[in-house]
């Protein structure tokens, strides 16, 4: 076994602070070859012990309480003394407490049985940066050796130079001859940062860890792991080696089916009556026309955008006679149900050759690879190149080689998927887990959002999950772990910095944006964040895509559902792909959204509806557990999919936002191919 230590908080990690229960004691007392285990915990040590007369965590070896100030060896039932003389050079905690006493500032001191000889403990709520750093430099004045340690923007100890969680326990791994790299180390706040700091220690940041933990550690090799306390804990032993999946699935209770939620207030009764006959039927009838519609786009080199036979062309619109790589990997994952159609997984295997044939050296891959010519174009409008196409690919590939389990295609073709991924990291210049996306570098080409977009930001986090896993598939279990250990890191900044509220706390103020929107609280992830500049406009098919692939929990997912509902972004048709839509006049309007009078209001990415955008809304809705109204909302879909220009049953491209009329390519691939999607989701087929 590589990890011979283990040394784990309490509160908010191996006990969930809410309920105090614990999934970890469990699993721990069925493992036959078990490390040490240390707890270390801001708890005073009597109430360790407590806890662990009444058996509500397992009993460890080593206790590690009162923030590092006192080693507990459980074996021998004695304090280790000579760890305690190390902390008493240059300490008095009477002079910090009169200190304390003589600032002007909202303090309280904790209950007495908190503190100890070599911990001041207090409560301060919310203190900012320049209040903790007065604190400091006035005990600093005194000559005491201390240390000062923040955390849940509620609690402040201080204690002796030497005393914190991670001196604790590096003095702790010393006294028993165990390196860093065979220990392992979990927490949830900021009193946990220095456990993690220890140079070469292993660790687990469980998914409720507070934000001052995360924006200390999140350039670590640490594993974050996508559950909450005790889960989160073991998901990171399985990680790590420490036990087995197997044995953790064996003793995790069953998980319980949720009991089907209840119509929101909002919501017309009617919504969550069943389908008739006849609704169902013109269903089966929608889905029939759809897989016509996908046949239309199959072409020698994959999938097409848009119908060529169907569809006239002039000017820029010639490059819709083309295999996109983005719109490809849309069509490719919404068609993966067919299996009795060779011709399509054909067009599947196709469209990925097409595009991996003409990948740049860079990495970069084409836009789009023209049809008639065989040209690869890796730009788009204005010479602007499309993010989006590599990461959508990377996602496209995951999901075929999971409904296929090909993986001789993978092997063959991982290398070229590695350096798209390094072509996507490239664009995170500053290393804070966001891609900087250039003004229109994604689907909404004429639209101006730049640097961190929400939308683009979602699939990267979902890009890493993907490659990360093909990885693990091939056995690059080391490789696989930082992938899938850096999606955690982008899906935490993406909830600290697009989901704005005033309870958020600001642990590194470095843009105006940040600064601002602390100033005001949303329903939904906001569309775009850069330094100077921010939109608290709803991107609808960003916050679809953030719970379909479960960077928002469903609490915050009926938050955003119930606004979306409630502003009408699926009227008259699902749905509308940004709300609200730019005016002429509003700071967000450019003038060049004019351009062949397509960004108007309530047109194109400028609040258009988008059939493919509202089959992903019906499968958000059904995943927030409204199987009824999503079977209402899949017949209004149906019913948009049939509009057409010249013909019943068009797939049109997008319509108006108002009028509800169809404006774009007939048989768009997108359209047809999520329609069939969102079928089988619903298991309507």
């Amino acid at each position: 076994m590589s990890v011979k230590l283990l040394s784990f908080d309490i509160d908010g990690t191996i006990l969930c602070s809410h309920s105090g229960s614990s999934v970890f004691g469990d699993v721990w007392q069925k493992l036959s070859d078990r490390p040490i285990l240390c707890y270390n915990t801001g708890r005073m040590l009597d109430n360790m012990q407590r806890l662990i007369r009444e058996k509500k965590i397992p009993r460890p070896s080593y206790i590690i309480s009162g923030v590092g100030t006192t080693i507990f060896d459980v074996e021998n039932d004695t304090v280790l003394q000579i760890f305690n003389e190390i902390l008493e050079s240059g300490w008095n905690v009477n002079n910090v407490e009169e200190i304390m006493h003589q600032l002007d500032f909202p303090l309280e001191k904790q209950p007495e049985y908190l503190q100890s000889e070599y911990k001041s403990s207090w409560f301060f709520e919310n203190a900012s940066p320049e209040h903790i750093h007065k604190i400091r430099s006035t005990l600093d004045e005194t000559g005491l050796n201390f240390h000062l340690i923040y955390s849940n923007q509620l609690h402040l100890d201080i204690v002796p130079k030497w005393a914190n969680k991670g001196n604790a326990l590096f003095w702790l791994m010393r006294h028993l001859g165990i390196s860093a790299d065979e220990t392992l180390v979990s927490g949830d706040t900021g009193n946990d940062n220095a456990m993690f700091l220890i140079d070469g220690i292993k660790g687990v940041i469980v998914a409720n860890a507070q934000p001052e933990l995360y924006k200390a550690t999140k350039q670590l090799p640490i594993y974050h792991a996508e559950q909450e306390c005790g889960a989160g804990v073991l998901e990171g032993l399985v990680h790590f080696g420490v036990i087995e999946e197997a044995v953790l699935s064996e003793a995790l209770p069953e998980k319980v089916e949720e009991e089907i939620p209840q119509p929101l207030a909002l919501i017309e009764k009617e919504a969550y009556e069943d389908l008739d006959p006849e609704q169902l039927h013109f269903i089966h009838t929608a889905y029939e026309k759809a897989v016509v519609a996908i046949k239309k786009n199959i072409t020698p080199m994959g999938f097409s955008a848009c119908s060529l036979e169907d569809n006239s062309v002039y000017g820029t619109d010639e490059n819709y006679r083309s295999v996109w790589a983005r719109d490809g990997a849309i069509s490719i994952i919404g068609t993966l149900p067919l299996k009795d159609y060779p011709i399509i997984l054909e067009a599947q295997i196709n469209t990925f050759e097409t595009i991996l044939g003409h990948l740049a050296t860079n990495g970069q891959p084409p836009s789009n690879v023209r049809i008639d010519s065989k040209r690869p174009d890796y730009s788009g409008v204005g010479g602007i190149c499309s993010i989006d196409s590599a990461l959508w690919f990377i996602i496209a590939f995951y999901e075929f080689i999971k409904s296929t389990h090909d993986l001789d295609f993978l092997r063959k073709h991982l290398p070229q998927l590695q350096k798209m991924m390094d072509w996507l990291s490239a664009l995170d210049s500053n290393n804070d887990a966001l891609l900087e996306i250039p003004e229109a570098g994604d689907w909404m080409d004429l639209l101006g959002y730049h640097y961190n977009i929400l939308y683009d930001e979602v699939l990267w986090y979902q890009s890493n999950i993907c490659f990360g896993r093909m990885l693990g598939w091939l056995g690059e279990e080391n490789d696989a772990g930082g992938y899938l250990r850096w999606s955690q890191v982008i899906k935490k900044e993406i909830l600290l910095n697009f989901w704005p509220s005033t309870k958020q706390g600001m642990y590194q103020n470095v843009n105006f944006a940040e600064q601002q929107y602390s100033l005001g609280d949303t329903h939904y992830l906001i569309a775009q964040v850069a330094p100077f500049d921010f939109s608290w406009r709803c991107d609808v098919y960003g916050n679809i895509l953030a719970y379909l692939f479960n960077i928002l929990d469903t609490e915050k997912a009926k938050r955003a559902f119930q606004f979306m509902w409630g502003v009408g972004i699926n009227d008259p048709f699902p749905v509308s792909n940004l709300y609200p839509p730019i005016h002429v006049g509003d700071r967000d309007w450019q003038p060049h959204y004019i351009v062949n009078q397509l960004n108007l209001p309530y047109q194109y990415h400028n609040g258009g509806i988008w059939p493919f955008i509202g089959a992903q809304w019906v499968r958000f809705i059904n995943k927030l557990g409204f199987s009824k109204l999503a079977f209402q909302e899949l017949y209004k879909v149906a019913e948009l999919n049939k509009l057409g220009i010249s013909n019943e049953w068009e797939f049109n491209e997008w319509v108006h936002g108002k009028t509800g009329r169809p404006m774009g390519k007939a048989y768009q691939a997108w359209s047809a191919s999520e329609f069939i999607l969102a079928c089988h989701e619903l298991n309507i087929v």
